[in-house]
């Protein structure tokens, strides 16, 4: 008799832990689905949506995702002619903004006339890459679009397109250096017209803030694409990849 309530006992305390762990499970679960980009059951990382609201906190690309990241053997400026040329830095990256209270995580690129005289000029995309984001994750930012690369040593690396007036492209396509990502925008009229271009070293989609007190993984624009180039000063040759895609819209010079 006692044996058999020892077992009764047994096995009770067994399915009560079991049932804790399995509510524990699922609840974590939920949380990174809602928090980080990783799906209820646990085994896969969720894309961003191709339609309805993203998730813009925080979005880790799956390995299926990693694995078509082209390899992009040369950089180019993202936008006016393959050299930059009829372009000038409005705030440079790392500068300090006391007004936004922090340094600026990007390079704002606008056309030589100013104000609005760059609104609707294409915005090309600054090497072979894969499009990771495509939204508007708040008003202030605008339309937003992010393109994951990788260097000749493989390291990943992400460019980011903001204040974009248009999309060109859509999330999941692969696109070449040269390829036009958008049109310069203006933030739904928050700003003059002009790009906001960052280069950042990651592994996942985190838009964050235009400023910033610590850099994280943001990058010097300018200067990650100049040590990118691998082309000679006068090397206005085109993407091989973009003749592959077909229906590429090349910088001219």
């Amino acid at each position: 008799m006692r044996e058999r309530s020892f077992h009764f006992w047994l096995w009770l305390t067994c399915c009560a832990w079991a049932a804790v762990i399995g509510v524990w499970g699922w609840r974590v679960g939920q949380i990174r689905a809602a928090g980080t980009g990783v799906s209820s059951d646990g085994d896969r990382l969720l894309p961003m949506p191709l339609a309805g609201d993203a998730d813009h906190r925080c979005d880790w690309i799956s390995p299926w995702q990693s694995a078509r990241i082209p390899r992009s053997l040369r950089f180019d400026p993202p936008l006016g002619s393959e050299h930059g040329a009829l372009v000038y830095n409005a705030q440079k990256f790392w500068e300090m903004n006391e007004r936004r209270g922090g340094h600026h995580e990007g390079d704002d690129l606008n056309g030589i006339g100013g104000m609005d005289s760059d609104l609707g000029d294409p915005v090309f995309a600054a090497a072979d890459g894969l499009v990771l984001y495509v939204t508007q994750p708040s008003p202030g930012w605008g339309n937003v679009v992010v393109i994951a690369h990788r260097t000749p040593d493989g390291q990943v690396l992400h460019s980011m397109y903001a204040h974009l007036d248009r999309f060109d492209v859509k999330p999941g396509a692969l696109v070449a250096r040269g390829g036009r990502v958008g049109t310069v925008g203006t933030a739904n009229g928050h700003y003059p017209a002009h790009l906001h271009f960052e280069m950042r070293a990651s592994d996942g989609v985190d838009i964050g803030g235009g400023y910033a007190m610590d850099p994280g993984n943001r990058l010097d624009p300018a200067a990650t694409v100049a040590s990118l180039r691998h082309a000679a000063p006068d090397d206005l040759s085109p993407a091989p990849m973009g003749r592959m895609l077909g229906a590429v819209t090349f910088k001219s010079p």
